[in-house]
């Protein structure tokens, strides 16, 4: 019987020639990244409950400060310095102020065919070049740190079978919007969501972390699409080499297949407070906001600051509006410097920020006030998920967030 590309990926790092679902195996993990949402808890943990606390391979742990950062408060800048001080002493690979974790692995570490860790739900979106990501809590967490092993329950495949192309004005976040809305926010619990065909080729490295870092919205345990050429051209513009480049087997069993067809996809908004409540964004138009923003590990990317800057050119924010715009990375946004992309920004009225999880997390940056309603490129939308209990978020793609800045309701592109 043939296998899937995770379960390949699974069957590498477990040392073995064939898994199935349902199958337990122990695997070697290739990397380890955690943020400063629970790394303080890790932390700890380390110290004071292991009797001889060690590391296995300090090579393969990335921690990254990018939840609260600069730090807000007292007790975040403590976990910070308990992160600092730590990872300088185990000399771990230590990122702070450069940007959200997830982009800062894609841009600097993630190989097709790696088995990774993080400590946080959307490290799903390593399978955007070919890698098996799976966020785990702390205490997994500490056990990968220690042993450089963890467990896996191999999980089933779903196959996503991707026709046709994206029309002008549609973007991958409207895609996956799409995709979760029809599948439901438990379509794939404890599942991979394996994108292929014809039209997942038509997706760019930037679409695909769209699509797989949104994956765990719909329950996913990771996605994953084939390392083609694409995926193969962008890491070796990185200096990158993948460890293994795997594909489905053609008699591969998956647990359910789904077809879409992306020329027939439309701007989509997800409504408050469940990302699968999703409606045509032509039929949100005209609801009042009081904020927006573009960025986050979803969509604060390159791709999205071009699609902004394009809308704001000439263009001003909407005065009951705050826009804000905050890059997913230092890259990013020394990229957006380059092409004036910041200064089109600043111009129309908008609010630019370091790069940081910023509005999405809802504790640092952006925080929405009782009754306030918020469209965002965020990843959840979830009551109180960036503010207060009564506030609404309603999700878009960069386009449809941008689009309503300037017009002060949620509106489409082709309205402005």
């Amino acid at each position: 019987m043939g296998m899937t590309i995770a379960e390949k990926i699974i069957a590498a790092a477990a040392g073995v020639e064939n898994v199935k679902p349902g199958d337990i195996h122990t695997v070697t993990l290739d990397r380890m990244m955690s943020n400063d949402g629970t790394t303080h808890l890790t932390i700890d943990m380390y110290n004071q409950q292991l009797k001889h606390p060690m590391i296995a391979d300090s090579k393969k742990l990335v921690f990254i400060v990018d939840h609260n950062v600069p730090a807000d408060n007292p007790k975040t800048a403590a976990s910070h310095k308990k992160m600092r001080d730590f990872a300088r002493e185990h000399h771990i690979d230590f990122w702070e102020g450069k940007g959200v974790c997830h982009q800062i692995m894609m841009e600097n570490y993630v190989c097709p065919g790696e088995l990774i860790f993080g400590a946080d739900s959307h490290t799903c979106t390593y399978g955007a070049l070919g890698a098996f990501g799976t966020g785990v809590g702390c205490t997994d967490f500490l056990y990968g740190m220690v042993t450089g092993t963890s467990w896996v329950l191999v999980p089933e495949t779903v196959k996503f079978n991707l026709t046709g192309k994206l029309r002008d004005g549609v973007y991958a976040r409207d895609l996956m919007l799409h995709i979760i809305g029809k599948i439901g926010a438990n379509g794939v619990n404890y599942q991979v969501m394996e994108f292929t065909g014809e039209g997942a080729k038509t997706l760019s490295v930037n679409d695909r972390m769209v699509l797989c870092n949104l994956a765990v919205e719909a329950g996913a345990k990771s996605a994953v699409f084939e390392a083609d050429e694409i995926a193969l051209k962008w890491l070796e513009e990185r200096g990158r080499k993948p460890k293994h480049v795997f594909q489905s087997d053609p008699d591969a069993v998956y647990f359910n297949e789904y077809t879409f067809d992306l020329s027939e996809v439309q701007p989509i908004v997800a409504k408050p407070d469940f990302v699968d409540d999703v409606i045509p964004a032509s039929e949100a138009c005209g609801i009042s906001i009081d904020e927006a923003f573009l960025g986050s590990c979803n969509n604060g990317r390159i791709d999205e600051m071009r699609v902004a800057a394009r809308l704001l050119k000439g263009r001003k924010v909407h005065p009951h509006v705050r826009f804000l715009i905050v890059p997913a990375s230092n890259e990013v946004y020394l990229q957006a410097l380059e092409e004036g992309l910041i200064e089109t920004f600043m111009e129309s009225g908008a609010i630019v920020m370091n790069a940081n999880c910023s509005v999405c997390w809802g504790s640092c940056q952006g925080v929405i006030g009782e009754n306030e309603v918020l469209i965002s490129t965020g990843t959840r939308n979830f009551k109180g998920r960036a503010g207060h209990p009564s506030s609404k978020v309603y999700l878009g793609s960069a386009a449809t967030v941008t689009a309503s800045a300037i017009k002060g309701a949620i509106a489409t592109e082709d309205q402005l």
